[in-house]
Order: C-alpha cells, then sequence, then structure tokens
C-alpha cells in the first residue's frame, strides 16, 4: 500500500487517558517515522498497551490526536487504520484452525479473497520460514512459531506500519531473537515503519529510535546515542535507570497496562 513518505508512519500528539481517577497517559506526544525502526520502553504498567488500544481504535481517544500518516484515527479511522497492522501482546490466533486457514480468514476480512488470499498468505508463510507448517493446526506451533504467523497475518493486508505489544513476552532466547530478527529484516528490506513495545532493554540496539514511557509520561526519545548522551548515561540500560529511578526492569510476570 502507498503511503505518504513526507508524514511520519505514526504522530500522537497530547494523548492523554484515564481508568476513572487514574490517568494511564498523561500528554503523550512522539512520531515514528517511515522505514524506521521504533522501541517504545517502558516498565510493566507504563502505559504502553493503553495507547496501542487507543491507535488501533480499541478505545476512543478522548484527549489529543492521533495520525497514521497523516489520517487522524477518530476522523478518518478507516484510512489510517488501512495502512496499520497490529501484533497484541495476548495471542489472537485460532488454535484449532490451521496455520493457512488463519491467514487466509484474515485475509478475507480485508477484502483479499480467494486465489489473492491464498497467494499473499503463501508469500508471508515463505518470508517467515514457515511453508513447511502451512497444514498444521497452530496449538501444535511452538510459541515463536504462533508469534511469527501472527506477524505474517498482520503483514497480509501490505500495511506501511507495524505495531507490536510485548510480542516477545514468554518466548525463549532463541525465539526471541528470532521474532525481532524478522521483524528488523521488514524495516530493511521492505521499509516498513515498526513501534515495538518492551519492557526489555536487551531488545533495544544502538541504531533505533527510542522513546521511554513512564508512568503514562513520555521522559525521553530520540536516537538511542542521543537519548543516552542527554542523560548522562554509558548505555541505554543506565540512562533508562537514571530517567525513571529504576535499578532494574521489573519481571515479565507483572501485569501489563
Amino acid at each position: 500500500m502507498t503511503a505518504d513518505s513526507s508524514k511520519p508512519a505514526l504522530g500522537v500528539t497530547d494523548v492523554g487517558h484515564a481508568y476513572g481517577a487514574r490517568r494511564a497517559l498523561d500528554g503523550v506526544s512522539f512520531d515514528v517515522p517511515v522505514g524506521g525502526f521504533t522501541v517504545l520502553l517502558g516498565l510493566n504498567g507504563a502505559g504502553k498497551s493503553t495507547l496501542f488500544a487507543l491507535i488501533t481504535r480499541l478505545y476512543d481517544a478522548r484527549e489529543g490526536r492521533i495520525e497514521v500518516f497523516g489520517h487522524d484515527v477518530a476522523r478518518l479511522p478507516g484510512e489510517a487504520l488501512r495502512r496499520l497492522g497490529v501484533v497484541f501482546q495476548q495471542r489472537t490466533v485460532d488454535l484449532d484452525l490451521s496455520v493457512m486457514q488463519n491467514l487466509t480468514y484474515h485475509a478475507a476480512l480485508h477484502g483479499i479473497a480467494g486465489a489473492e488470499g491464498r497467494r499473499r498468505a503463501a508469500l508471508m508463510l515463505e518470508w517467515f520460514d514457515l511453508s513447511d507448517r502451512h497444514k498444521d493446526k497452530v496449538r501444535n506451533l511452538s510459541g515463536g512459531q504462533m508469534r511469527r504467523v501472527e506477524i505474517a497475518r498482520a503483514l497480509l493486508h501490505r500495511p506501511n506500519l507495524l505495531l507490536l505489544d510485548e510480542a516477545t513476552v514468554g518466548l525463549d532466547i532463541r525465539s526471541r531473537a528470532d521474532i525481532i530478527g524478522h521483524v528488523r529484516r521488514l524495516v530493511s528490506e521492505e521499509g516498513i515503519g515498526v513501534l515495538w513495545a518492551t519492557h526489555l532493554i536487551e531488545e533495544v540496539e544502538m541504531q533505533d529510535r527510542v522513546v521511554i514511557l513512564h508512568q503514562g509520561r513520555i521522559l525521553a526519545e530520540g536516537p538511542v546515542a542521543e537519548v543516552v548522551s542527554q542523560h548522562g548515561g554509558r548505555d541505554i540500560r543506565s540512562a533508562f535507570a537514571a530517567l525513571t529511578g529504576a535499578d532494574r526492569p521489573r519481571a515479565a510476570s507483572e501485569a501489563a497496562a
């Protein structure tokens, strides 16, 4: 899908959200550039999943503005969401369908039916090294393979922006590296913009942009080297600790926002 490269892939401006009296997000603003890998880094409970729910319109954004390639998700949701692929933290694949069925049914929801849907699904399975598992029920896959199916599914309609919320939670080290490698390859080879939400500092690389979200507020944003330099850290881990007052990331078992 063609997108206007003169505009950010994602623009978030002064976004706020509350659950009753509790402010989950407060004046959040940042951009995700076209064809770049941006890490939304924050401890569990920082507000990352709430922000994803607002971007994808699971919740209405009543404070601020969210745009996907210049299209306001509140006023032009169809135009905005058409350019967006999403992988949520909780798995959403149907365990009792085959890998191919999961992909072709999702393609049909985007109006890509019949031979074209099967063709795109086959291409995605080849890209993610899953062609030999196309007939298998999803429940028979490993956790890492399920994640690859979800990412493949999110790309069927050829979005220009991919959002992934804690995509490696619960995976072993090898599976985590495999998933991150596939997504980074999408950025470098396909020019897709990526917003990768995580609480794991080791998933951040020096060439990335980073947005540090803490208790619903943005504490820093920019290239990793710039954020580290501005906040007196030796590396992104020490800069993150200095900004948030955290000696170390919380365990993955803590409840996510």
